[in-house]
């Protein structure tokens, strides 16, 4: 396999969490592969979450109004981005696959994550309304999730009390990642770490090297295309007409966030070749 470049984005403050030794499997992994991987540790980084002012160098487009997005997008044509921000775009334009490793916070990326999104992905570099999920910047490059959680695996489950992780996972690999146009990997979860037996862990990072090793030959997870859409304000971005009377003899919905009012399509967020059983969303 000819060498690509790895970006690791990870965000956990202690060297000897399980996230630190995921993160460690992968660098090896990959670097014994030939790859060239990048790392941003955020908190070793003090990597600023805040969206402020201070992301803009130079004078304001509107100094009566300031609007983040605008003024980041303008001063990302220009040139007049802070360093933090334009050194890790560099980084995502080096990059094939980005990873994204992490303890899971409150169903969603730890704050110093979700800030580095927030400023690092700028309109104009990372998205437009004319270029969006499948259309999206990034279609030629990869990125997944790859992440702990503090609940059992049956707590994630259509029937467990903090439902179908499925659900959780949309807004995060659809609404960031697909958003702008990457070709998302089904996620990397590794379940309750912090209470499981040794054996166990060492097990999990067992299944992560074995992952890894084709990781960036796998067939990435299916979302529904921009073409299904009336992608006009007159139609409202409203899936076409005909798409939805298409669908209305199928069992399931096309996608978790576009479920139709049907059971959702199995492992849609969790896995690139669901099964047809809806129990498979358990998994």
């Amino acid at each position: 396999m000819a060498q690509k470049t790895v970006l690791i984005v990870y965000a956990h403050q202690s060297p000897g969490s399980f996230n630190a030794a995921a993160r460690d499997a992968a660098v090896e992994v990959l670097e014994d592969q030939g790859h060239k991987v990048l790392v941003s540790d955020l908190y070793a980084m003090n990597f600023s979450a805040n969206s402020t002012r201070d992301d803009i160098v130079g004078e304001l487009k509107n100094p009566e109004l300031f609007q983040y997005g605008e003024e980041t997008m303008h001063a990302w044509m220009e040139g007049r981005l802070s360093q933090d921000i334009i050194d890790e775009q560099r980084k995502i334009n080096e990059a094939e696959l980005i990873i994204f490793q992490f303890p899971l916070y409150w169903f969603s990326f730890p704050a110093i994550m979700k800030g580095w999104l927030d400023r690092v992905l700028t309109q104009g570099f990372a998205f437009s309304l004319q270029k969006m999920y499948n259309h999206g910047i990034f279609k030629e490059k990869k990125a997944m999730l790859s992440f702990s959680t503090g609940a059992t695996q049956t707590m994630f489950r259509p029937d467990g009390i903090n439902g179908d992780m499925n659900v959780a996972l949309w807004p995060l690999q659809n609404g960031i990642l697909h958003f702008c146009g990457f070709q998302v990997l089904a996620p990397q979860i590794f379940w309750c770490p912090a209470h499981s037996p040794a054996a166990v862990r060492a097990a999990m990072l067992v299944g992560w090297r074995a992952r890894l090793r084709g990781l960036l030959a796998e067939k990435p997870l299916t979302f529904a295309p921009c073409e299904l859409f009336d992608l006009s304000f007159q139609g409202g971005f409203l899936l076409r007409p005909e798409v939805r009377e298409e669908c209305s003899s199928q069992r399931h919905g096309i996608t978790t966030g576009h479920h139709l009012g049907k059971p959702l399509p199995p492992n849609n967020q969790t896995d690139a070749e669901p099964e047809n059983d809806q129990s498979a969303s358990e998994d």
